[in-house]
């Protein structure tokens, strides 16, 4: 039975022919560009078009990934919020170099993304939090994320709880949950080919300076060049 199934995974196989990617296509900054793929994956009626894989790894270089939403987008990065104390959260702190990988099946396209990730300020955490559901807000408060639960009905417990605690009145953001903004060093556009004969792009960046009191970078000029797929 195993073998026959890993025959008929052998087997898929996609062709690409939706599209092309030239560099003259990309312009000069990816920010940019990833918007205007964004918008268009948009259009097409992508479900979930923010859904993005994040990839860490803890300080023994174990990597770990796992799906999560872009939550904002701009001139410096790419947004997220979570746990500080997740999985996640305990391994950006040990090592805040990350990946994120977007895949848009129905374009035939995907962005890969590396760069260092920062915690966003208080004040951009809490403007997110305030504009959550109320559910999702009990939900931040109540789960331990990553940590070991008694039970399903120990955590329902626990959100009844805090459902009747905060009734008719505003939910704060707990400390130990908020955003992150991942700052771009390299980024690559892949448009899939016919013959497996993808297209890359990338851009890519050196930090110059790095302020580690302050969490400031700043960064060589972006260059462009094409891989091979």
């Amino acid at each position: 039975m195993s073998n026959n199934l890993s025959d008929q995974i052998a087997r898929i196989r996609a062709d690409y022919r939706l599209a092309s990617l030239d560099e003259t296509d990309t312009g000069d900054d990816p920010l940019d560009f990833f918007r205007r793929w964004f918008r268009e994956a948009q259009t097409a009626g992508i479900s979930e078009v923010n859904a993005m894989t994040l990839a860490t790894a803890n300080i023994w270089g174990l990597p770990s990934a796992r799906t999560v939403l872009l939550k904002g987008l701009d001139d410096e990065g790419f947004v997220f919020f979570t746990n500080y104390e997740s999985d996640k959260g305990t391994q950006i702190a040990e090592e805040n170099t990350v990946a994120l990988l977007f895949f848009w099946k129905e374009l035939e396209r995907q962005v890969r993304i590396e760069g260092v990730a920062h915690k966003v300020s208080s004040e951009e955490s809490d403007a997110y939090f305030s504009s959550r559901p109320r559910g999702s807000q009990i939900s931040a408060i109540a789960s331990r994320q990553s940590r070991i639960v008694e039970s399903r009905a120990k955590l329902e417990a626990a959100v009844a709880a805090l459902e009747q605690r905060y009734a008719n009145q505003e939910i704060p953001r707990p400390e130990n949950w908020g955003g992150y903004r991942v700052i771009p060093e390299k980024i690559e556009f892949w448009q899939g080919r016919s013959n497996r004969l993808h297209d890359r792009i990338v851009f890519f960046r050196e930090p110059e300076t790095i302020s580690e009191q302050e969490e400031v970078t700043k960064f060589s000029a972006w260059e462009k060049y094409r891989l091979a797929p």
